[in-house]
């Protein structure tokens, strides 16, 4: 253990035990000067890479200018220019309005504030392997028991949570269709519910994608029932999939987004944004945050939106699906087969499912592989249920050689843990 540590709560789990110096783009170096390719790019938050130079500069000259007020007490431009530019940015058909937060799971908790205000009522419906965040009413969200929601008790509710379709799980839409039938004939009245919350694509589950009839019926239920649909796309959002973001490949519109990771380039911020009545239905002093909305974190997201042009987004997206795919479908083709399974998600945003010899889960083969790509020189990022699909958060910026490079050491250490 790094000595560093000896005074970091051990309750959190560290995935890579070592401590980063520096990074540029998909490289990082750690404290003995040891570079690594970053396939982990921050969980999500680092689409654009580490210190891209637009974003530094951008931080840079804010530094020098205003490092902090609270938009509360003595607004500033920042935050009023970025909601500008998101308000152009989400692709939805009605005037955006929004608030700025710290993270994604403060934009969670807000948009559960919202919706009870909005609609006066208190129940959630949530989806089996959903991750919303580490806070304590964003967590019940959560499909997941261990070890978010262990030797707590009581978490803020009533909450409620439906098996979540996708072609990358075994759960299908008629699955998904009768879960929920029963739900509203047993166990609540839809007009109870004031929101349902859904990721365009799970992130913590695998990357697994949403079945685009499913998420049009939910549209259509909530429209019919006075229920607010929430689409989560704190990681799939801001290019992940290769488009601004993930909704639009469901062919639906949120009533509420909720955003944060990439949001900002590697700065801490997040939003909660929608329809405007929701966003206006809290009394004034409702919403707000010391530090939501930072001068530093609003300038840097400027800078990224300002990066994540279309055709960039499209151009970074397609060259790096086709690297994953390429490699994968080698990989398909050769000894490697009889360790792999599905190649989850959309687009850019996708996971390697292993599999075990006996045909199971491959845990333990995804163990070995994390310390021994790590060894090589690639940092990998594990999920699904049995943490047995490695998610490929290698920046869209990402370099082609440097992807191929990646890929190789990939493909030698699952080799050998054959």
């Amino acid at each position: 253990m790094h000595a560093e540590h000896a005074h970091i709560s051990q309750s959190l789990a560290i995935v890579h035990p070592l401590m980063l110096s520096h990074g540029r783009n998909a490289e990082v170096w750690d404290a003995s000067g040891k570079r690594y390719i970053d396939f982990v790019g921050g969980i999500g938050v680092l689409n654009l890479g580490h210190c891209h130079p637009q974003i530094v500069e951008a931080v840079r000259e804010q530094a020098g200018r205003l490092t902090h007020s609270a938009f509360n007490a003595l607004p500033h431009q920042g935050y009023g220019q970025f909601m500008q530019a998101l308000a152009r940015f989400v692709p939805v058909s009605y005037p955006l309005c929004g608030m700025l937060t710290n993270s994604g799971a403060e934009a969670t908790e807000n948009a559960l504030k919202i919706v009870r205000a909005a609609t006066g009522r208190a129940a959630v419906v949530a989806f089996d392997g959903g991750f919303h965040g580490r806070t304590l009413a964003a967590l019940n969200l959560n499909g997941k028991v261990a070890p978010y929601k262990q030797k707590l008790g009581s978490l803020p509710g009533p909450v409620y949570h439906l098996p979540y379709p996708s072609v990358d799980n075994e759960v299908s839409v008629e699955q998904a269709m009768v879960a929920m039938q029963r739900l509203f004939s047993v166990e609540i009245d839809a007009a109870d519910v004031a929101c349902i919350v859904v990721e365009a694509v799970q992130g913590e589950a695998g990357f697994q994608a949403l079945n685009a009839d499913f998420a049009q019926h939910l549209r259509r239920f909530c429209d019919a029932n006075g229920i607010v649909l929430i689409i989560d796309e704190i990681q799939s959002g801001f290019g992940r999939t290769g488009q601004r973001f993930a909704f639009t490949r469901l062919g639906i519109e949120p009533d509420l987004l909720l955003l944060g990771k990439s949001i900002a380039g590697g700065l801490p911020l997040g939003a909660v944004v929608g329809r405007k009545a929701l966003l206006d239905a809290l009394p004034k002093g409702g919403l707000g945050g010391t530090y939501s909305g930072n001068p530093l974190a609003c300038a840097a997201a400027l800078a990224t939106l300002e990066l994540m042009s279309d055709i960039n987004l499209a151009t970074w997206g397609e060259r790096q699906e086709q690297c994953v795919l390429k490699h994968y479908q080698r990989w398909q083709d050769s000894e490697l087969a009889p360790a792999l399974a599905r190649l989850t998600g959309v687009g850019a945003m996708r996971g390697i499912e292993l599999r075990s010899a006996d045909g199971g889960p491959g845990s333990e083969r995804l163990n070995r592989l994390l310390s021994a790509a790590r060894e090589a020189g690639l940092l990998l990022m594990p999920s699904g249920k049995y943490r047995h699909i490695i998610r490929l958060l290698a920046p869209l910026t990402a370099e082609a050689e440097l992807l191929d490079e990646g890929f190789e050491i990939f493909r030698r250490c699952l080799q050998a843990s054959l």
